[in-house]
């Protein structure tokens, strides 16, 4: 199976400021979901943001919020997985992927959840694994498994971003090697 820019879309999930301090190894989510994100952009793969109950939760983290410019128009949600979300349903409908990238808080739950329900509705997710985390690394690691078994296709940011650029030489992928150097 192999991935591509114009059969995917990709899903930033609850990356907030008032959860993000008790993310197991959040400096590092820091620094490769925007990398994510500049990359994503530039193969121009939709984005959709989502924010888990903001007002308790806050916002989405200001490195993240940057990277992603004016691609930056959350969808507020209450319920843990996207999928319980028609607003999100609809956009997702909207863009008709084959593949479904994801990343962002937590591992365990809203991640867990939206990837469950995305197979379910015939979707394939592909969970970006550097680019998400629980507030413990055991429940990341569980949520990484019963993900695999359930056939979500695990990859890293570096590797989803050059397959999904599939050439050298092209202006995207020298954007996209300065991105992960």
């Amino acid at each position: 199976m192999r991935i591509t820019a114009d059969k995917t879309l990709a899903v930033i999930v609850d990356v907030q400021e008032r959860l993000f301090p008790h993310i197991a190894e959040h400096e590092k989510l820091e620094r490769t979901i925007p990398i994510l994100i500049e990359g994503l952009k530039a193969l121009d793969v939709p984005l959709i943001v989502t924010e888990q109950y903001p007002k308790g939760l806050g916002t989405t983290i200001e490195p993240v919020r940057k990277a992603l410019g004016e691609w930056y128009k959350p969808l507020e949600k209450i319920s843990f997985s996207c999928c319980g979300d028609d607003q999100f349903n609809l956009q997702v409908a909207r863009y008709a992927p084959q593949y479904v990238l994801l990343a962002g808080i937590e591992t365990h739950v809203c991640v867990l959840q939206t990837a469950i329900d995305l197979l379910n509705e015939g979707y394939t997710p592909v969970l970006v694994a550097n680019c998400v985390s629980s507030r413990f690394l055991e429940d990341k690691e569980f949520a990484l498994r019963r993900m695999e078994q359930a056939g979500v296709v695990l990859t890293t940011y570096e590797s989803i971003l050059f397959e999904l650029a599939q050439v050298a030489g092209t202006d995207t992928f020298k954007r996209i090697s300065k991105l992960v150097k």
